[in-house]
This record gives structure tokens, sequence and C-alpha cells, in this order.
């Protein structure tokens, strides 16, 4: 979604990290959306380490209240939430926040893909990347988990 497609009732959330503007996560993310004709994006949020304690803290009281997470904080961002779904805490890594009634919480949605694919081993980084972003977007904004998009979105 290029900025003057934004409108007050698009939806928006998250992707926080060095290279958030660039990286696959949004690329893919926003793909989804668009192909599910979701009125909805990413936005993008490029932070360096000494920013991201500082944001963190303060994700609860700011109107963000969906975030994901580039795998360069994932570690990082387990300390500042206040619940952790069971995958988080096992892998102690947080892919994506929810903000709900002033609390954060951290999920990790890596035994989410292996429900919904027979053989999680036949598809790479960038495949899982995007079954990965899919689920987020049906979890989100309802869009439809369709593994047969998959190449047109990597």
């Amino acid at each position: 979604m290029r900025p003057e497609e934004i409108k007050p009732d698009t939806e928006l959330c998250t992707i926080i990290g060095y290279n958030a503007q660039t990286g696959d996560r949004r690329r893919y993310f926003n793909r989804i959306l668009k192909e599910c004709n979701t009125n909805a994006t990413a936005i993008a949020l490029n932070i360096k380490d000494e920013h991201f304690r500082y944001t963190m803290e303060n994700l609860a009281d700011s109107k963000v209240t969906r975030m994901i997470i580039e795998p360069e904080f994932q570690a990082d961002a387990v300390e500042y939430c206040d619940e952790l779904d069971e995958r988080a805490k096992v892998r102690g890594l947080v892919g994506f926040v929810e903000v709900v009634e002033g609390k954060i919480i951290g999920y990790n949605l890596d035994i989410a893909i292996d429900d919904i694919v027979d053989n999680p081993e036949f598809f790479d980084e960038k495949m899982t990347l995007a079954i990965r972003m899919m689920l987020l977007a049906e979890r989100w904004y309802k869009a439809k988990v369709d593994l047969d998009k998959i190449p047109t979105i990597v």
C-alpha cells in the first residue's frame, strides 16, 4: 500500500527492526493483505539497539496495538512482555506482540506453521516466513491462508 492509499479507515500495524522498511516480513505481509483486498498495511519502524528499550517500554501507552518484531529483537522482546504464549516461553523468542488492555502479550507462531503444512521440512526459509505472515494476517485481519499463493508472495 502506498502512502497516498492510506485512508482514515485503513487498519495499521507496525513492524520494528533494523531494516523493517525493506525487510521481507513487511513485503510479504503487505502483499498478502493486498491479495486478499484487505484495507490494512504494516508501517515499518527502523530502529537501532539503543531505541528498542524506549520503544518497548512505551508500547502499552502508545496507539500501537499490533507489532511484528524482526529477528534481531525477538529475544530481547521477551523481557518487555507482560504475558507470553507457550511457544514464546519455550523458544525464548517473540515474533509479534499485541497490546490488550494495557498489557503487552508476546507470541511465537512456530507450532502454528506445523499445524497447517504436512511436511514443513520441504519449505525453505522464505516460504516459511510467507506462511508465518499469512497466519498473522489471518489473525489480525481475517485474511485467508492460501498456501497456493506462496510463490507469488515470495
